[in-house]
């Protein structure tokens, strides 16, 4: 299919155009299936290109920029935000695939050789990778080579298991500062789950996890032994609020409702979605029943208003003369923006930045503002990157348009 050994997009994307018409119609049971598995091996290969191409890709701008000078500080993290976008992944996926191919390409020649060859997946070089990363690079080469020959027929955790036994065997004293620096990362994180629901996440050393779900185990039996008719989730679900929170019912959440919603929703004289900043959507009967629940329960809830256009339905823009914006301004942009701005990013909104610099005379204005996580508002200061905002179509500036560059 292809001309030459050096492939071009055109005819990778011939190939991508000949796959979306596949649909084994016309093939045998016995043919289906090795297809199946030739597609698997296809997909294990196209893996270790882009990370081949991903090095080369960093390396040579690596070096462009220290040949006239250029390079700053926030080089490293551009080159992975471009890879990111050109993989239709948010920047922070993208540093992390930068590294795994500069692992696969420069410490790991045996992965990287059944990678290629779709022995093995994507996912389990990840495993491997991710297993043997404290370790010196002789040492990584040496896990690498001894799991060479069984590596294509283990399974994830069997990959697991085996590169961390090997690593505990050949730097102990690595893995267990790594343990030291995992503790060190102990967190809460929260996330956005379907119909109202949300996931509360904590990472925790092993005993502390343990010692936590078991008590709220034990509690929840010793409940349901008095009677209460709750199934065991859900009261293991109730007391954790209740623990952490000190209500006296895990209803009782003292809440400030922001709810972006037209007024008929609320009203109930109209059914068009609520928008709750950093869940999303809700429908509109779920919305009012937030309300009506809280307005009910022992907790103390607040209103805060926010106005739309009557003519487009979007949010009404704010301005203002500082260099920074003011607390007013960010809120405004981050019921607006919701979640960060750059394509494929959906990490939570922590920066509030002029999509054309205050420094080259972008106002700092709702128009000329946008809601970026961290990774993604220190990628576009870098060399060669550009934003800017288009218009609606009239005319008008339209906040809702950027186009990245």
């Amino acid at each position: 299919m292809f001309d030459s050994q050096v492939a071009t997009a055109a005819q990778m994307r011939a190939l991508v155009a000949h796959l979306g018409r596949v649909d084994g119609s016309d093939h045998s049971q016995v043919e289906r299936i090795e297809q199946i598995t030739a597609l698997e091996e296809l997909k294990a290969a196209a893996a270790a290109a882009q990370a081949r191409l991903s090095v080369a890709y960093a390396d040579t701008t690596a070096a462009n920029h220290a040949a006239t000078g250029a390079a700053n500080r926030d080089q490293g993290t551009a080159v992975g935000a471009e890879i990111a976008l050109a993989r239709r992944e948010s920047p922070n996926r993208g540093s992390r695939h930068l590294g795994l191919a500069r692992a696969l390409v420069r410490e790991l020649p045996h992965t990287m050789r059944l990678l290629s060859s779709g022995a093995v997946s994507e996912w389990r070089a990840t495993i491997l990778c991710r297993e043997t990363a404290a370790l010196s690079v002789d040492d990584r080469r040496e896990v690498d080579r001894q799991l060479a020959d069984a590596l294509a027929g283990m399974s994830d955790r069997a990959v697991e298991h085996a590169a961390r036994g090997l690593a505990a065997q050949l730097d102990a004293a690595s893995v267990a500062r790594r343990a030291r620096r995992a503790v060190r990362e102990r967190r809460v994180t929260i996330r956005p789950a379907p119909d109202t629901m949300t996931y509360v996440t904590a990472l925790l050393p092993v005993a502390q996890g343990v010692a936590v779900y078991a008590a709220l185990d034990q509690h929840a039996r010793g409940i349901t032994a008095d009677g209460d008719e709750r199934g065991h989730g859900q009261l293991m679900a109730d007391t954790l609020v209740e623990q952490v929170t000190g209500q006296s019912t895990a209803d009782a959440v003292p809440i400030e409702v922001q709810l972006v919603m037209p007024a008929d929703t609320l009203a109930g004289a109209g059914d068009e979605p609520a928008e709750i900043p950093g869940h999303g959507p809700i429908a509109a009967d779920a919305a009012r029943s937030l309300l009506a629940a809280s307005a009910q329960s022992e907790a103390s809830m607040w209103f805060r208003r926010v106005y739309t256009s009557p003519e487009a339905q979007e949010l009404v823009a704010l301005d203002s003369r500082r260099r920074l914006f003011p607390p007013s301004l960010k809120r405004f942009l981050m019921l607006r923006d919701k979640r960060c701005r750059m394509p494929w990013c959906d990490a939570l909104i922590r920066n509030y930045d002029h999509v054309q610099p205050a420094w080259h005379g972008g106002a700092t204005e709702a128009a000329n503002g946008q809601g970026l996580c961290v990774a993604c508002n220190q990628a576009k200061e870098a060399l060669g990157w550009s934003a800017e905002v288009l218009d609606d179509g009239l005319g008008r500036p339209s906040p809702h348009r950027v186009r990245w560059r």
